[in-house]
């Protein structure tokens, strides 16, 4: 039966979720049932690509993602793909009228990384970062307001601010792989051969501006997706709160993490802020 491999298809996505990001798991854990596998099937999508252009080594970079993407285009019209993560995800876009000019912004950003190593504008750097990050926002918005489209568009702008947020700590957090193993400088005119306090207080600025806009959007959505959302909202604000807590030099030459036991902490705060109506 099609629904046996369609759940299969979801739970591979869910998987995916799981081993690959366990404070991502563990806030989508936290969304309403209703709307967990769509979130589980845009995660598995963008994870995929991603890992396709940072952690395929010695393969063909470019050959897989265009073959991703065009094996994706073959699921939206066929209805099925025998890939269970792009199956899981044609469904969810179908479901929730993703417009398709999300996904092609999406893969334009991860095919960007195959060939532009430094961001030396604004300009590009927000190009990159809306491709890259927003639009997964706007993805999962899409899924959060069930198609009413008025709320969509209400939460559209707080939503991207949230994914710019997300993505700019993972920029900061990685500063030693992006720098020293993929070649990457995201921040434009920042040298992260010489790191400094200054560069890093006004990145940390410009994330912290990004999250104050992104929390008025949290507060307004719908009840299904709000304790998910502000689970991962705070998870990251604690993530940032370390960054800046460690000296520069440090930043360059180790990933910064949560423990386990700090994030059990934080889904308690969260849970008390989520029933106390603080949030």
């Amino acid at each position: 039966m099609k629904k046996i491999f369609d759940d299969i298809s979801f739970k591979c996505s869910k998987l995916v979720t799981k081993n690959y990001s366990t404070s991502f798991s563990l806030a989508v854990y936290m969304l309403s049932p209703s709307i967990r596998d769509a979130i589980y099937s845009i995660y598995g999508f963008v994870r995929f690509a991603d890992e396709i252009v940072d952690s395929f080594h010695g393969y063909d970079k470019e050959g897989l993602i265009n073959d991703f993407e065009k094996e994706y285009y073959k699921a939206c019209e066929a209805g099925i793909s025998l890939n269970p993560i792009l199956n899981s995800f044609q469904q969810t876009v179908k479901q929730y009228n993703i417009a398709d000019d999300l996904v092609q912004a999406f893969l334009k950003s991860m095919k960007l990384d195959l060939v532009k190593l430094n961001y030396d504008n604004k300009e590009d750097y927000n190009e990159y970062i809306y491709g890259s990050a927003d639009v997964v926002g706007l993805m999962c918005l899409k899924v959060f307001v069930k198609g009413d489209q008025e709320k969509y568009e209400a939460l559209k702008m707080e939503a991207m601010r949230l994914g710019s947020a997300f993505q700019k700590v993972n920029f900061l957090r990685d500063l030693k792989d992006d720098n020293l193993i993929l070649n990457r400088n995201y921040f434009p005119g920042v040298d992260l051969n010489s790191f400094d306090e200054n560069a890093k207080k006004a990145i940390i600025e410009e994330i912290e501006e990004d999250f104050r806009v992104a929390y008025q959007g949290i507060v307004k959505l719908p009840m299904e997706a709000k304790f998910g959302v502000y689970t991962a909202y705070v998870y990251y604000k604690k993530l940032l709160h370390k960054l800046e807590n460690t000296p520069s030099n440090e930043i360059g030459n180790t990933r910064i993490r949560v423990s386990n036991y700090s994030k059990i902490g934080l889904l308690a705060q969260s849970f008390v802020s989520y029933k106390l109506r603080l949030v």
